[in-house]
């Protein structure tokens, strides 16, 4: 007899702070370990934020406070790995929250997984992107040299996914100079709308990138509203950091 395909909720949550989203992140990760939902992933925009991962560098931030608060732009430190990095409207960014244990326990694998997801939405527009080498994340080639089309970030507790990527679609990249992006000097970030040369929708690319993931993974995707998804959150579940995380 035929399996039935395991399958992945995806949850649009449109525009919504930075800090609401990792305590959510941070509550579906226990959901996920206990059992209680499957592999998921969240989809949404930020309001202008930087964000300094654990592995990351204050340096690389080139701007003031004070310059920060009077561009309306949140500073926060996170629990995810790599360096500094921006989020801004126009720009996606997915968390998926997977248990790695049904599929395979290698965080390098997991990162490989979630640049090919995007290098395929990318080619869906005739684009060639690309992995470096060097750094992680998803690159085009420009006349300038390499451009960051989307970063990358992630957390594992127990083998359990958070954080994730961020793919510029529309994003106002003049926010990009207030960092190094991810810490790599001497590299412009990019989006999708520029290289392409004309406008693009977000909606288009979230199903690129929806179409991706469940394939790359192996998921039969399953659309459920944010409201419908926190039904199935236990509400007792603490939330809180898991030291002995492994982090890229």
């Amino acid at each position: 007899m035929q399996q039935p395909e395991k399958i992945a909720w995806v949850t649009d949550l449109g525009l919504i702070a930075y800090e609401p989203a990792c305590a959510l992140q941070h509550e579906m990760v226990e959901a996920r370990k206990e059992g209680a939902i499957p592999d998921t992933l969240l989809l949404c925009e930020h309001p202008h934020v930087i964000t300094l991962g654990r592995n990351g560098k204050r340096d690389n931030l080139h701007a003031s406070e004070r310059s920060l608060a009077q561009m309306d732009v949140e500073f926060h430190y996170s629990d995810r790995g790599g360096d500094i990095t921006y989020h801004g409207p126009g720009q996606i960014v997915g968390y998926p929250i997977l248990d790695l244990a049904e599929h395979r326990r290698d965080i390098h694998w997991y990162v490989e997984q979630l640049e090919e997801l995007m290098i395929r939405a990318t080619a869906d527009f005739g684009l060639a992107a690309h992995r470096s080498a060097a750094n992680h994340g998803v690159w085009l080639d420009a006349s300038a040299g390499e451009e960051k089309l989307a970063a990358l970030g992630v957390h594992l507790s127990r083998w359990v996914s958070s954080h994730g990527f961020a793919y510029n679609v529309c994003t106002n990249l003049q926010y990009f100079d207030l960092i190094v992006p991810c810490g790599v000097a001497g590299k412009r970030a990019t989006s999708l709308e520029r290289a392409l040369g004309r406008p693009i929708a977000l909606g288009e690319v979230r199903e690129r990138l929806t179409a991706h993931f469940a394939s790359v993974f192996e998921r039969e995707p399953v659309h459920i509203s944010r409201e419908e998804l926190e039904r199935h959150l236990p509400a007792a579940h603490a939330i809180h950091h898991d030291a002995g995380s492994a982090v890229i």
